[in-house]
């Protein structure tokens, strides 16, 4: 009865392998095994892309911006309906699986990040936020990203990611 009302993830070994049982969201994950995360860059035709504000009250990097809808992939799903499910959370926006390109994958210490690229032109009014994740959103451009970074205002995950992946980001964002 307790797991009902608990946040459940499939483990996974290093490789993505299905380690066939769940862990629960909150406790400590065993060495060696993983969780999948999914993340979500949105690119409006314009070249711009989607940021998310933090809501004031997260715990952590609350009202900081983020560079992608996401977070932690429930077990039973997959990386991509994880990512199609955070999202429609997050942002309100509904997309279909084809929609979605692969970026790319990395390992943490006890996740895998799944990231995929979604083009869609929406308007802010139209952006529905999700009460105690997400507050605000903005369509900035690369130049407006990388001021933000130097001001501190991008959450320190979406810096990390964003320096991993420049290549794929210079490439996506043209």
């Amino acid at each position: 009865e307790r797991r009902k009302s608990m946040e459940l993830w499939d483990a996974y070994d290093v490789r993505g392998n299905s380690l066939e049982h769940t862990l629960i969201r909150g406790e400590e994950v065993p060495a060696g095994e993983y969780h999948l995360v999914a993340d979500i860059l949105a690119r409006h035709t314009d070249g711009s892309f989607l940021l998310t504000q933090r809501d004031p009250q997260k715990p952590a990097f609350p009202g900081c911006w983020e560079l992608s809808a996401g977070g932690s992939v429930l077990a039973g799903e997959t990386a991509l309906s994880g990512a199609m499910r955070e999202l429609r959370e997050e942002t309100g926006i509904l997309a279909a699986p084809e929609e979605f390109v692969f970026l790319d994958s990395v390992r943490g210490k006890t996740w895998i990040s799944d990231t995929y690229a979604l083009r869609r032109d929406v308007p802010l009014s139209k952006i529905v936020f999700q009460p105690g994740e997400t507050c605000g959103a903005r369509w900035v451009n690369r130049t407006a990203f990388e001021k933000m970074i130097a001001a501190g205002e991008i959450t320190q995950p979406d810096v990390q990611r964003f320096r991993a992946l420049a290549r794929i980001f210079r490439e996506y964002f043209k």
